[in-house]
This record gives C-alpha cells, sequence and structure tokens, in this order.
C-alpha cells in the first residue's frame, strides 16, 4: 500500500483502502479562513470543517485519480448527492467544486472565486459546512453542504 501522504484531518477521515492508496491531501484547515473571510466579505456566515463532507470529497478526487477522469458524475454514475448520502451525510443543501491543474491551496480557492458557478457555490447562502481535499494530479474537491433542515 502505497504511503498516504500529508492527511491533515480536522476529523478522522474514513477511507477506504483504495482511497488509502492515494496520495490525497485534506486541506479544509488551511482553507477555512480565507473561505469565511470571503464569505463574509458577500455577507454570508461562516462554514465549518465537516468530517463526512471531507470523506465524499476524498472518496471523489481518489476515484477520478483512479481512473482517469475529471468529472462532477463518479466513475459508478453517482452524483454529488449519491457521494454524500453514502458517507452518511443527510443535506437539504450540497454544491460541489472540482478542479484539475492547480498547485497550490491559494491558486485552487482564487481560482475559483473568479469563476461564476464555483463562486456561486462558495457563497452559497445554505451553505454551513464543507470539506476540500487535493488528490493526486494536483485533483481539487470541494465539497459544500447543509445538513438536515
Amino acid at each position: 500500500m502505497k504511503k498516504l501522504g500529508h492527511l491533515l484531518a480536522a476529523g478522522l477521515l474514513f477511507l477506504s483502502p483504495m482511497a488509502l492508496a492515494q496520495d490525497l491531501t485534506d486541506h479544509g484547515a488551511g482553507a477555512r479562513d480565507w473561505l469565511n473571510a470571503f464569505r463574509d466579505g458577500q455577507g454570508r456566515i461562516g462554514l465549518v470543517i465537516s468530517g463526512r463532507l471531507t470523506d465524499a470529497a476524498a472518496a471523489h478526487a481518489g476515484d477520478m485519480a483512479r481512473r482517469g477522469f475529471f468529472s462532477h458524475t463518479g466513475s459508478d454514475g453517482s452524483s454529488i448527492g449519491d457521494r454524500v448520502r453514502a458517507q452518511g451525510y443527510g443535506f437539504c443543501f450540497v454544491a460541489e467544486n472540482i478542479a484539475k491543474g492547480q498547485g497550490s491551496l491559494e491558486q485552487v480557492l482564487a481560482d475559483w472565486a473568479n469563476s461564476t458557478g464555483h463562486r456561486r457555490n462558495m457563497l452559497a447562502p445554505e451553505a454551513r459546512e464543507f470539506g476540500l481535499v487535493r488528490g493526486p494530479g494536483n485533483l481539487w474537491v470541494m465539497v459544500l453542504g447543509r445538513p438536515g433542515c
């Protein structure tokens, strides 16, 4: 099994053995202050890191890396809603940003902030929680959600 890399989890990540074979990095803690300042500047409340949303992001980043694709649809046909439910996250709002190639957290956040759809997700007033992971090949996945409702 390959080394996990630098998995800096806000909480415990429950990854499958196949996901553990990938080099995944949790960037939630590093992104939280930037993301919350960005949201605050637009009159939005801050977000907290969710272990379950982080797990969903990690699973999708690992899937894309293992199978060599880039899409919001999983290799098994899953949607973001399917993937967060698989992590035990019941939601009334969920959104996903993906990116490929950015070499740093600062770059991917800036690129998403300058893209209409990604920006809309990051500023969604419904969002309360998020998870952000970088996978092999600089595959980035951010999942934003609101539990329950």
